[in-house]
Order: C-alpha cells, then sequence, then structure tokens
C-alpha cells in the first residue's frame, strides 16, 4: 500500500544553472527560496522593496521601476515615528525621509537593471486578499500599521489577478523576450483574514497563474499543493502553524531543484554546500594543527570554486 501522496514533477527544459541571473519577487516564501538560492551562491536579486504579498504590488513596482518613475517627497509619509511609502514593505521604512527615498530610488534602479538581465523570474503569491487606500483609492503594498478605518479590504476577482499577472509577464517579456517567468502560491497560511478566507485566496490564486500556463516561457511550481498534499501535517509548521518550518522549507527546495536545477551542476553546488559548512565551523582549538590544515583545505575549496565562478563570494577573509 502506498500512504504517500507525491506530485509528479518532470525536469524544465529552460534550467537554472550558475550562468543563470535569477529575480525572486513576491511573498516571504520567496524569501525561504531565495535563500536557499543565496546559500548555494546562485546569481540572485531577491525583493529590493522587501516581501510584497499580492500581485497588484508586485505589478506596480515593476512598471514603475521600468519607466524609471523615480519616487518623491509626496509618495512617503510620516507615521509612528518613521517615514513609510505604501508601495513598500516596512523594512524599507526609516526615521529620515531622505533616506527611505534614496532606499526606494536605489531599489527602482536595481530592480530595472536586473529585469533586463535575468534569465529566470520567480514570482511568489501570497494572497488575493487587497488594502485599497481609501482617500487615494490606490491599492496599497503595505498598510504600515495605519488605522484599518483607511482602508478598504478587498478580494481580488480571478480576472483581476489575471489581468494584472498578464501585464506583468508581458512587461518583463518587452524588455527580456528569453526570460523564463516561474510563478508559484506561497504555502504560508494567511489565517488573519480567516481559514475560509485564505482558502478562497490561494483558489483565486491558483485559477488565474492557470489561465496564463498556455503561453510560452511561463511555467508553474506547485510549492502550496505539496504542502498541502506531501506535507500534510502539523509538524512541517513553525510553532505559528501559520509558516512552512525549516523541514518544509527543505523539501520544497529539494523538489523544486529535481524540476529547476540543472543537473550539470550537483556537484558543483555540493563543493559550495561543503564550504558553507566549513565556514560555519565551530572549533573546539582555533590555534590546533588539525584546524590549521582545516582552514588551508578550506581556503583550497574556495580557491578552486571561485576560479570557475568568480561571481561567488564566501568573504573567506573569515577563515
Amino acid at each position: 500500500m502506498n500512504f504517500f501522496t507525491k506530485i509528479p514533477l518532470s525536469k524544465q527544459r529552460n534550467t537554472i544553472d550558475y550562468t543563470s541571473r535569477v529575480l525572486l519577487l513576491g511573498s516571504c516564501f520567496a524569501e525561504n527560496i531565495g535563500g536557499k538560492c543565496s546559500y548555494f551562491k546562485f546569481q540572485t536579486l531577491q525583493n529590493p522593496f522587501g516581501i510584497l504579498f499580492h500581485v497588484i504590488a508586485i505589478e506596480n513596482l515593476m512598471a514603475r521601476a521600468l519607466l524609471d518613475n523615480k519616487y518623491e517627497e509626496q509618495d512617503v509619509f510620516f507615521h509612528n515615528g518613521n517615514w513609510h511609502c505604501y508601495d513598500a514593505h516596512s523594512s524599507l521604512s526609516s526615521g529620515s525621509k531622505e533616506q527611505l527615498l534614496n532606499r526606494l530610488n536605489a531599489g527602482l534602479s536595481q530592480l530595472r537593471n536586473y529585469m533586463r538581465s535575468a534569465t529566470h523570474i520567480c514570482i511568489t503569491l501570497g494572497t488575493a486578499w487587497v488594502y485599497r487606500h481609501k482617500d487615494s483609492e490606490r491599492v496599497v503594498a503595505n498598510c504600515h500599521k495605519v488605522p484599518q478605518t483607511k482602508f478598504q479590504k478587498e478580494l481580488l476577482k480571478v480576472e483581476e489577478l489575471q489581468e494584472s499577472l498578464g501585464r506583468i509577464v508581458q512587461m518583463v517579456h518587452d524588455v527580456q523576450p528569453s526570460v523564463q517567468v516561474i510563478f508559484t502560491v506561497s504555502p504560508v497560511r494567511h489565517l488573519k483574514d480567516g481559514v475560509v478566507e485564505n482558502q478562497q485566496s490561494k483558489s483565486h490564486l491558483i485559477s488565474a497563474v492557470h489561465q496564463l500556463l498556455q503561453e510560452d516561457k511561463i511555467s508553474y511550481f506547485p510549492s502550496y499543493e505539496i504542502m498541502m498534499d506531501e506535507l500534510r501535517d502539523y509538524r512541517f509548521y513553525t510553532k505559528d502553524m501559520i509558516h512552512p518550518n525549516d523541514i518544509a522549507i527543505d523539501y520544497i527546495w529539494e523538489r523544486f531543484q529535481e524540476s529547476w536545477i540543472a543537473d550539470g551542476i550537483l556537484g558543483d553546488m555540493k563543493k559550495v554546500d561543503d564550504i558553507q559548512r566549513g565556514l560555519g565551523h565551530k572549533p573546539f582549538h582555533p590555534e590546533g594543527e588539525a584546524h590549521q590544515k582545516f582552514l588551508t583545505s578550506l581556503r583550497g575549496k574556495i580557491a578552486y570554486i571561485i576560479q570557475k565562478y568568480p561571481f561567488m563570494d564566501f568573504n573567506s577573509t573569515k577563515t
């Protein structure tokens, strides 16, 4: 008997290797996959405006970046001791208006340049629920703890999501026709919206994405489905019962690797992993002969992999 339902995945055509340039945008699960890519030293840019939970926020920033529409004083506001922008995550907020504007415009430049050279764009969609600022009638990326009375909560229709996703695809293919777009739906549970409402939201996202999959250079990776079907147990969540834990993230990364990482670089990824583990090693006797030999070997491994991939940076001065 088989007590485990495994989602079938096949190796994709436009796989990711160490020559690829990967842009990761979206919800906090994009940070999890981005963290794995960073650990294995892929060339990536990850959420330059912080976590973005919904597709409208992603579309707005990509459009603004490509149009080189810089942020100005009227685009930011002061609240609870900090300056904020409704287009960006609170991680960019600052006590200085000038610093916030500098961060926002640097992010636009970084995003614009990377979109033009990206080989893969991975977009993780978190929710179909959005908040519309009543005064400006604009959908915001983050409310920044402004009173909820200032916003109208809305559930985007499948058609609205599909149209927004379509505009994103058109934008990126206009500037980089060969780029591979990979959509995924975040397995993070948005329980603040409600249990039923979370499922309704995820279903809207999945339906909208699947309307686009007939087009070339657009793919779907089933992060949400893997969490729901293959990891169907609360032991794969953190204590908050909302976010996937490290075991779940590792497993979903393994499934992502099966379908999207080129087989030809798996050996080099193993070498990178060995180096990362070596850099994290805490010796009992740092000055001992055994540890000094270990450091010499580690420096040799770093020199070898950097010779092959000069863009990699292990900050080897730590050794």
